[in-house]
């Protein structure tokens, strides 16, 4: 069932589809920018530009690159000096959602919280046994 929202860059009432956040005419600009984009990354000079200098000679927000990179619109392969931000400190990366730094800092907390799990459930299980003293 279609559901309606705001459009995420204009505001206005639209039938929002899964894959999209904006509304039609929102939209049909975005293309026209990805188009001016890939037009300027496809010509063989310009395949090693970084981000800044995309954004520059195109005049489309980074944001927007970023947003057509993480939904594979971009290929990352074919483009050696574009990246986007790690989701946690906001690095560039070339893959995933996490820089090698953040990703290692997540594993060493979980190694270390399931380390603290297993020896709260080692505490658990310890028997204890009472001398029962009767007079006799």
């Amino acid at each position: 069932m279609a559901e309606l929202a705001n459009c995420a860059k204009c505001g206005r009432l639209f039938v929002k589809l899964s894959t999209r956040d904006v509304c039609e005419s929102c939209y049909q600009e975005e293309e026209r920018q990805f188009e001016r984009v890939y037009a300027f990354l496809r010509r063989r000079e310009n395949r090693t530009a970084t981000m800044p200098q995309v954004v520059e000679a195109t005049g489309v927000e980074e944001k927007l690159i970023i947003k057509w990179i993480r939904a594979g619109r971009l290929q990352l392969v074919h483009f050696p000096n574009l990246g986007y931000p790690c989701d946690s400190c906001g690095a560039m990366i070339r893959e995933g959602r996490l820089c090698a730094n953040c990703l290692g800092k997540l594993q060493a907390d979980l190694r270390q919280a399931e380390t603290e799990k297993e020896r709260n459930l080692r505490s658990r299980h310890a028997t204890y046994y009472t001398q029962d003293h009767k007079e006799r």
